[in-house]
């Protein structure tokens, strides 16, 4: 009986048939041999069963789903059949670019038991031409091991992981799960993120994977089917690192965790585009409702809201528009009248630009 396989490579499929040639032989070209390779065609209507009967490797495996089972559960299907002891996701639309990036990773994870996951930047592209470097997913000029815990204040504000660039221990995913089947869009941040919690992270500085942008991408399916799925991923995602974070006891987490969540209402407070799409701005019944339906502790709810109130006044604040700004402080104020910090910045308003630059020097952000 053939020895498993050390790293499974899962390779969604879906309408990419004509890419996945690209993608599957960037993983066949790598140095580090010991692999397998998942096509997980998700019932493509196109010529993905033809294509994939070209690989002639032993390595390579079709698995086509009869019905189409959609994208997440795609991938909970994939790692559910891996056997490699680290797994990497990676869509049929993008690739590796480089053939030692496997060789890095496992030999970063072999030598730290406590790494939970692998990443690195990746180039964007555009048809076959590269154009430039992703740039939330670069963390530094060096490679190293990240201590998870102050990673995860980094994803708190935004996800700075490339999805094809991220290989992970099976074990991980054993104990904290797959993809959660409601965040359609967030599902792998919201991992990202658990994991942090609980582990280290290897990066490698080097670009080492491509992420193909196109109109049929799954980001852009999603964009174009609902804006508002993509922002209540968001917070959703936050709540729900939130929970595991205070269940970990992670005090100053749990606090950065309620400011980023707090950023995040403001921002859907006002009246602005999401991702490029324009969106209607939430309303005060949407907020409350929110943030009802993620705690009952009212402690919490009455400190995200003056939290919320007091980043969309700063907002206001920021861009000189003080009569705008003064409604939200006041509004702050009512879920905590004693704080001194939010008088201080209700008075400056009436200082107009002056009292703006005294702000500025004094530290009150």
């Amino acid at each position: 009986m053939p020895a498993a396989p050390k790293v499974t490579f899962v390779v969604p499929c879906y309408k990419l048939a004509h890419l996945l040639p690209d993608c599957v032989n960037s993983i066949l070209g790598q140095t580090h041999t010991n692999l397998e390779i998942l096509i997980l065609d998700d019932c493509s209507p196109d010529n993905t069963p033809e294509v994939a009967a070209t690989f002639t490797d032993p390595r390579v495996r079709h698995i086509r789903n009869d019905p189409n089972l959609g994208h997440l559960r795609n991938y909970n299907k994939g790692i559910g059949l891996a056997t490699g002891e680290y797994i990497w996701l990676i869509s049929a639309d993008d690739r590796l670019r480089r053939p030692y990036v496997l060789e890095k990773y496992v030999a970063a994870m072999e030598a730290n038991p406590r790494v939970g996951y692998a990443i690195c930047p990746g180039f964007s592209l555009m048809g076959d031409t590269e154009t430039e470097v992703i740039r939330y997913s670069v963390l530094g000029p060096n490679d190293e091991i990240l201590d998870g815990r102050k990673f995860l204040q980094s994803l708190l504000i935004t996800n700075h992981v490339l999805s094809a660039a991220g290989m992970v221990r099976k074990s991980v995913y054993d104990t904290h799960g797959a993809f959660p089947l409601d965040l359609p869009f967030a599902g792998d941040w919201y991992l990202w993120s658990l994991f942090a919690l609980h582990y280290d992270v290897a990066y490698f500085a080097e670009p080492m994977v491509n992420y193909r942008e196109h109109a049929g991408s799954m980001t852009q399916a999603l964009i174009d089917k609902d804006i508002r799925t993509l922002s209540s991923d968001d917070l959703e995602v936050r709540w729900r690192v939130r929970a595991q974070i205070e269940k970990a006891g992670q005090t100053q987490l749990l606090r950065q965790c309620d400011d980023a969540l707090a950023r995040d209402y403001a921002y859907f407070l006002a009246a602005r585009s999401y991702r490029g799409v324009s969106a209607p701005p939430m309303s005060d019944q949407e907020f409350k409702a929110s943030v009802a339906a993620h705690t009952d502790d009212a402690g919490v709810r009455s400190t995200m809201a003056r939290k919320a109130f007091t980043a969309l006044a700063d907002e206001c604040y920021a861009r000189h528009e003080y009569r705008a700004a003064a409604p939200h402080y006041l509004r702050a104020l009512r879920h905590n009248v004693t704080d001194f910090t939010l008088w201080m910045k209700l008075g400056l308003l009436c200082l107009g630009d002056a009292g703006y630059a005294l702000r500025r020097r004094l530290g009150t952000s």
